[in-house]
């Protein structure tokens, strides 16, 4: 519904635009005239809900009615705003629009998170609430603030899962956190799922100094006690311990490693004129129509000029070979998604921006807080369908037969 325009140019009357914002600009008017119109509706039906509980009780004790109101500075969008909050004589009003020990209306709470998602620091939001609103946040407001969604975060990070994901993709960003008075660089290591329907979601985050056997099982028991069965296709570059430790948990997936990383460790060996030519011939062994002819494209590399020239590259492929093999199965439209972990880096990568900021993290937990809540403000872009997700669809469950989910 829109507001009338008679309406708004009365409100105007007399104001030149620069008192719109602002302790004493119109909308701090508004939002005081209107949340205390909201409260005295709230304590109308308060009391009129009270009269018909105690007709319907049969009780004949004196009515609660209004008894005045009190005051309370409460921090809003515009700044801060004195409140008339009415009272009742029974002492039972509690209004939802401002709880009884609450100074600040969600809105306020919600962009201080939403600021601290972006990778703005403690001090950042300080300066910028107190040029925008005008209002004084204390770091240890800020910090309360955010720290509310700690329980959020929690409950996430325990919430059931789908019994199967056709496919997962896993990777690490890595972070400074401070324990013990030193910081050390530590790994986050992110799993993102594509559903069956072809939306993404991401299931954990894990942190860890280095990766092993040990805590692959950790992580992959985690996914299990949520309620993971089965996971058709776990997409990973290289993580050292994974193979063994999913092949426990989940025995008839299928590892891929990243075929891009492994391209990208080729040419960190190849000099800069050289690399081209370097990555036509690894093209032909990826591209192989089958496993056998990417074994006889690999054999002819080894036996080349260039392989002699750049000894290391050769035996990297052989021992990723098994993980390499698997992607010669798959048709084209499997292939083009699985390929690389492109999808889980491009969610790394906003999750780096949102951390550049920070030097080291006081705790695991603080480091959780900001990912989370930069997951939550780019979720839009990340967790958007598959691109041909029906092709792609289509072929798991040929490939998989009775074990691909279908919705």
């Amino acid at each position: 519904m829109s507001i009338d325009k008679d309406l708004l140019d009365r409100l105007m009357e007399g104001r030149s635009p620069g008192d719109l914002f602002g302790q004493t600009g119109i909308l701090a008017e508004l939002t005081k005239a209107l949340a205390e119109r909201a409260l005295s509706t709230e304590m109308d039906v308060h009391l009129d809900e009270e009269r018909a509980d105690n007709v319907s009780e049969g009780c004949n004790q004196t009515a609660n009615r209004r008894n005045g109101s009190s005051q309370k500075t409460v921090t809003t969008d515009s700044g801060k705003v004195v409140l008339d909050i009415p009272r009742d004589r029974n002492g039972t009003f509690d209004p939802v629009l401002i709880a009884k020990y609450q100074r600040r209306f969600p809105e306020f709470d919600r962009k201080i998170i939403s600021m601290y998602a972006r990778g703005m620091t403690t001090r950042e939001i300080q300066g910028h609430i107190e040029e925008i609103y005008g209002v004084e946040a204390s770091p240890s407001l800020i910090c309360a603030i955010t720290d509310a969604v700690m329980e959020e975060i929690t409950a996430w990070q325990n919430r059931p899962l789908e019994p199967c994901y056709p496919i997962v993709f896993m990777d690490a960003i890595r972070v400074n956190i401070r324990s013990d008075g030193a910081v050390s660089n530590k790994a986050v290591f992110v799993a993102l799922a594509v559903l069956p329907d072809g939306t993404r979601d991401v299931l954990g985050l894990w942190f860890q100094a280095n990766e092993g056997a040990k805590f692959w099982a950790k992580v992959l028991g985690d996914l299990r006690n949520r309620g993971v069965q089965d996971i058709l296709i776990a997409v990973v570059d290289g993580l050292k311990g994974f193979p063994p430790a999913i092949e426990a948990a989940f025995p008839q997936t299928r590892i891929q490693t990243c075929i891009v990383h492994l391209l990208r460790h080729s040419m960190n060996f190849a000099s800069y004129k050289d690399r081209k030519t370097v990555a036509a011939a690894l093209k032909a062994i990826y591209t192989a129509v089958d496993a056998f002819a990417a074994e006889m494209a690999l054999t002819e590399f080894e036996d080349s000029d260039l392989a002699k020239r750049y000894p290391a590259i050769a035996p990297s492929w052989r021992r990723a070979w098994n993980e390499v093999i698997p992607f010669l199965d798959y048709p084209p439209e499997v292939r083009r998604l699985i390929y690389t972990t492109n999808a889980i880096e491009a969610l790394n990568s906003k999750i780096r921006r949102a951390v550049r900021t920070r030097g080291h993290f006081p705790s695991d937990d603080a480091a959780a807080k900001l990912i989370y809540l930069a997951l939550n403000a780019t979720s839009n872009e990340w967790k958007r369908s598959v691109r041909e997700w029906h092709a792609v669809r289509s072929q798991l469950a040929i490939m998989f037969e009775d074990r691909f989910p279908m919705a």
